[in-house]
C-alpha cells in the first residue's frame, strides 16, 4: 500500500508542474537586490545544448563552467520557457556567427 501511495505521489508530482522546485536548487547564487526582495541577482548553470529543443530541458553541471548571470525576478525559473527562449535565440545567433564568418 506504501508503494503504491508513493508512486501515485511521484506521478502527480511528475506532471503537475514541480520543476520550478527543481529548478529552483539549480540556482547556485541568489541575492536580493532591492529592499522588497523581489529583483535578484541570480547565477544558474546553463541548459545543455541537446535537451535544449527537447520537452525537458536539462541544466548543465554546474562545474562545466557555462554558468548564466542574470538580473531579474527572484522566482526566475532557470528551465522556464522564458529562459529556454532566451538560450535558443542565443544558440541561434552563435550558429549564424559561425556561418558568416566561414
Amino acid at each position: 500500500m506504501n508503494k503504491r501511495i508513493l508512486l501515485t505521489l511521484l506521478l502527480i508530482g511528475s506532471v503537475s508542474g514541480f520543476a520550478p522546485l527543481w529548478a529552483a536548487q539549480a540556482v547556485i547564487y541568489r541575492k536580493a537586490v532591492d529592499a522588497a526582495g523581489k529583483y535578484c541577482h541570480l547565477k544558474f548553470p546553463a541548459i545543455q545544448k541537446k535537451t535544449l529543443y527537447s520537452g525537458r530541458p536539462v541544466l548543465k553541471d554546474a562545474s562545466d563552467g557555462d554558468i548564466v548571470d542574470f538580473y531579474g525576478p527572484c522566482d526566475y525559473d532557470p528551465l522556464g520557457r522564458e529562459e529556454v527562449m532566451r538560450q535558443r535565440a542565443d544558440l541561434i545567433w552563435e550558429r549564424n556567427r559561425l556561418v558568416d564568418n566561414d
